[in-house]
């Protein structure tokens, strides 16, 4: 014990009470850090997240900060429109702590109406006829389907394989040899057409092992390495994997995942990763007439919880404006996806170059399918190629002879 003189009184300090403060601060410092530690370092999908305070984020936009800044430096605003408001502290406030925004009634009423959140969604580029009413919806199977040994039978499955009856002939003027430079999986790989599916009429239920999306690559690798880019397809049944490990399927893209970071890791030639799925939504909405021609129409999905998710639009979006210009309507345009309910990454942080596509939608034939697959091929090897020529002029000459 040791005293201390103050202002006449003598006061007298415990050591060993000292020590246990400054002990106990130390122990939780050290406990701070390591929780820290450990939540940081947690995959995104166990992280401790909230909803309503990244929604509340997203509210403050840039034009919002220009104006907090100004509050203290008035040379921030200068440069701003005339007519821009600058944002009251009310205002502000009450869209924080009630993520309402009184020019927008979808705030409120996504709150407030079961399930009416889930269309409450945006639109990086809306395709001819896209809004907010029609846009792609992919709904999960029942569980008892994706476990169900026993599936619907097969039907209209006669010359499945080529249903447009043209054969590939004739050599690509250029080509990338023995490089395969396009990789396509599926993440929902046993997604299905009602059309082929026997006494099925449930879009829920569009789904089987045989007959579904993988086919559709089939198709795009044929017409992608008649354009002279060699493409790899990958099977993988994802599904099966998922039943495999008692996961269920929300967990789709975990499982895809692993499997194109060891395609990738397996062969460096792979820049484009293209993953193909069909829509839930029916005929009206995912089928074109293009010259008497059915065709199924086209969706670019993107996740935007990616943080370089802008490459990824840039690539969906050369696509969409080559499809627009030589197939007019066929691409409903490019959609984000984010946000509790979602993936929101799509395994698009894996590269730059990485889409997701919508092939049609449940009601949709191969005949349609491959159509739209061919008119891909047709834009993506015009979009290759010119970007093959720009970064490697020499290398493309080469080629060409």
């Amino acid at each position: 014990m040791k005293p201390l003189k103050t202002n006449g009184h003598i006061v007298f300090i415990q050591g060993t009470t000292f020590i246990k403060i400054i002990g106990g601060f130390l122990l939780f410092l050290l406990m701070i850090f390591s929780i820290s530690g450990v939540l940081t370092s947690l995959k995104p999908e166990y992280r401790l997240s909230s909803s309503s305070v990244n929604t509340a984020a997203n509210k403050i936009t840039g034009k919002m900060l220009y104006h907090f800044l100004g509050w203290e430096n008035h040379h921030f605003t200068k440069g701003m429109d005339d007519s821009s408001n600058s944002p009251t502290l009310t205002n502000i406030f009450f869209k924080l702590s009630t993520n309402i925004n009184l020019d927008d009634p979808r705030s409120l009423l996504g709150n407030e109406l079961p399930y009416f959140s889930i269309y409450d969604k945006e639109i990086i580029v809306a395709g001819e006829g896209t809004n907010y009413t029609n846009m792609p919806f992919e709904s999960a199977p029942p569980q008892e389907i994706l476990m169900a040994e026993q599936e619907a039978t097969l039907q209209n499955i006669e010359n499945l394989d080529n249903p447009s009856g043209e054969e590939s002939s004739g050599k690509p003027l250029n080509t990338t040899g023995d490089r395969k430079v396009v990789y396509v999986y599926f993440t929902h790989n046993r997604e299905s057409f009602l059309p082929y599916l026997k006494g099925v009429t449930n879009p829920d239920f569009a789904h089987h092992s045989k007959v579904n999306v993988t086919k559709i690559g089939d198709k795009l690798k044929e017409e992608l390495e008649r354009k002279g880019i060699g493409t790899t397809v990958d099977k993988t049944d994802v599904q099966g994997n998922l039943v495999k490990k008692g996961w269920k399927y929300p967990r789709s893209y975990q499982e895809s995942r692993s499997v194109v970071q060891a395609a990738t890791a397996g062969d460096r030639n792979l820049s484009y990763l293209i993953d193909i799925h069909r829509d839930s939504k029916r005929k009206k909405y995912t089928t074109l007439d293009i010259n008497g021609k059915s065709y199924a129409k086209l969706a670019f999905i993107i996740g935007t919880d990616n943080l370089n998710y802008e490459k990824n639009v840039r690539l969906a979006n050369e696509l969409h404006k080559r499809l627009d210009k030589k197939y007019k309507g066929l691409s409903r345009g490019i959609l984000p996806q984010q946000g509790p309910g979602n993936n929101g990454i799509y395994n698009q942080d894996l590269s730059g170059n990485a889409i997701l596509i919508e092939f049609g939608g449940v009601d949709n034939t191969f005949e349609e399918l491959n159509r739209s697959a061919e008119a891909l091929a047709d834009v993506f090897s015009e979009f290759f190629w010119q970007a093959e020529e720009v970064n490697n002029p020499v290398n493309g000459q080469d080629e060409k002879k």
